[in-house]
């Protein structure tokens, strides 16, 4: 069944099987938190769908983060996936928050998981190299 909206007036209407009906759900896409130790030893602590390539962006002042201005970013040291949007900005906020003494707690306490999600990504970026020099 389908609504339909006329003149104010709610109809329903049957709807083949035919019709070509459009989601207006949008595709799901994974974001990832992640957190970055720099090399005066702070932590940053950012969202993106692909944390490797948001990673080479920060070494360029241009696409980086301002925080990176007068330090260089040394490596990732924490990664979390399968966020939505929301709940990545929701817990990149949390992680800020915290101390900096947290941050490293948090860090070693996840350190396996993160270093698992990271050579997946990596894996996962090295596969798209590689089948795209094949073209």
């Amino acid at each position: 069944m389908k609504i339909i909206e006329n003149n104010n007036k709610k109809t329903e209407a049957k709807v083949s099987n035919n019709e070509d009906l459009k989601s207006t759900e949008a595709p799901s896409i994974h974001w990832y938190v992640y957190i970055i130790l720099s090399d005066d030893g702070s932590y940053y602590t950012g969202i993106s769908t692909d944390p490797l390539r948001r990673f080479t962006e920060h070494h360029t002042q241009k696409k980086g983060a301002k925080f990176f201005r007068g330090r260089k970013p040394k490596k990732i040291v924490y990664c979390e996936g399968q966020h939505n949007r929301s709940s990545a900005s929701i817990r990149e906020a949390a992680i800020k928050k915290l101390t900096a003494a947290k941050k490293k707690e948090l860090v070693n306490s996840c350190l396996n998981a993160s270093e698992q999600i990271i050579t997946l990504l990596e894996s996962k970026n090295s596969e798209i190299t590689n089948h795209s020099e094949i073209k």
